[in-house]
């Protein structure tokens, strides 16, 4: 699929027009997935374009790269000054997508990667509405599992971990479902290739532990919080498939699938097949958060212009 990409991009410091951001055949993480991303959404309620949770994607992405020793070279303030000027750059006023990433650069075949492995820094932007039907997916339990801690860190957002995301989602559109979702080691539910899962039962959030190799998503984070603000029970803990079958309700939260109501599962529905109350007052509710309407939490977001 090609990507409307902005003409400007953020390469090693500098913007650069797209032509110009290239990088050799010779680059380590072409080779073995040495490379670390951020998915982050800015939103323009026709006032302002506003980047969410914009503090948070950084740390993350800082950390990300920490559980390989691998460098980012720049600062916190340099990285989010950055996306803040590759929005101004382009002069994006339209809600956009913003990936950020940073990878090992010209390293030979050497896998004994350290702090003082070359990396480069990029960052590019483009225009992005919904990822999938908010009116509800359908959704298959994939034959494959999530990886673990036993083997990778899942909280690491590694170019590498995602060629599991990749599999199951391939098995999935084989099966004729739009999305999949994986099981951990244990045989419980972790999440689907790239969102995280609730579900709804007798008017209870429920989202599986990190425990369960479940990544520890920043809008699954948010919905936890606004959840619990509006005085509904959220708990995290092991969901077993029978349970995550017998749900109310089954949401995903994710930067780009935002919230996407799951509507059936395996070709059994939940309740009516549409989407559930509850999870239509938090879509509601999250879209009035990233579109400033909701003053409580401003704090989450960041403004471009």
């Amino acid at each position: 699929m090609s990507l409307p990409l902005s003409k400007y991009v953020w390469f090693d410091g500098k913007f650069v027009s797209l032509d110009k951001a290239k990088v050799p055949i010779t680059t380590h993480a072409i080779h073995y997935g040495t490379s670390i991303f951020e998915g982050i959404r800015a939103y323009w309620n026709k006032k302002n374009l506003f980047v969410f949770r914009l503090e948070e994607h950084v740390k993350r992405f800082r950390r990300s790269g920490q559980f390989y020793n691998i460098s980012l070279n720049y600062s916190d303030k340099k990285i989010t000054d950055s996306i803040i000027g590759i929005c101004k750059k382009n002069k994006i006023k339209k809600s956009c997508y913003i990936r950020p990433f940073y990878f090992i650069g010209d390293y030979g075949i050497n896998l004994h990667v350290t702090e003082k492995a070359p990396t480069s820094v990029a960052i590019f932007s483009f225009p992005f509405g919904d990822l999938f039907n908010k009116n509800g997916i359908t959704a298959g339990i994939s034959s494959w599992r999530k990886f673990s801690d036993m083997s990778t860190p899942p909280q690491a957002k590694m170019g590498g971990n995602y060629l599991n995301s990749i599999i199951a989602t391939q098995e999935a559109k084989r099966n004729g479902f739009d999305e999949a979702i994986l099981l951990d080691h244990n045989g419980n539910v972790s999440e689907a290739p790239g969102e995280n899962i609730f579900i709804v039962r007798d008017g209870q959030l429920i989202t599986p532990t990190l425990s369960s190799s479940a990544l520890e998503g920043i809008t699954r984070d948010a919905i936890i919080k606004v959840g619990r603000d509006l005085d509904i029970e959220v708990f995290e803990k092991d969901v077993t498939r029978s349970e995550l079958s017998s749900a109310d309700e089954v949401f995903l939260t994710g930067t780009a699938a935002e919230i996407t109501p799951i509507i059936s599962m395996d070709g059994k529905k939940f309740g009516n097949g549409k989407p559930g109350n509850l999870t239509k007052k938090m879509m509601e509710e999250y879209t009035a958060i990233v579109m400033n309407e909701n003053d409580d939490y401003s704090h989450w977001l960041t403004a471009v212009y």
